[in-house]
């Protein structure tokens, strides 16, 4: 017996319910801005599904998409490479992890890792 599922349209999935789109409210995607000194920022490396090329990722930015992407550009201004910032992530090509740490918490995301 299967079952028929369908996608919201944050793409999540969930089993047949006609009600369900009458009732979704979609979170707010233009949240906000936390300020820097409350910002958890994560500071890793990653090159799973990128041909074994290495990027640094820095997730756990809370706020605005065009604030993502400023502190996006400005990170890879800094680190002299490319990448992209969308969905709370921003990717710089490259192994910049330390520099990376070490510019946030300078520039006062103080709660950087």
């Amino acid at each position: 017996m299967s079952k028929k599922h369908q996608s919201r349209p944050d793409g999540l999935m969930y089993s047949t319910n006609k009600d369900f789109f009458e009732n979704y409210e979609p979170e707010d995607l233009n949240q906000e801005t936390l300020p820097k000194e409350k910002q958890k920022l994560r500071v890793s490396l990653d090159s799973k599904q990128r041909a074994g090329k290495i990027v640094t990722l820095v997730s756990g930015f809370i706020g605005s998409a065009d604030d993502l992407e400023a502190l996006g550009k400005q990170l890879k201004t800094k680190c002299g490479a490319g990448g992209s910032a969308k969905d709370g992530l921003i990717i710089v090509q490259g192994d910049y992890k330390i520099k990376i740490i070490s510019w946030l918490q300078d520039w006062g995301y103080a709660n950087t890792k």
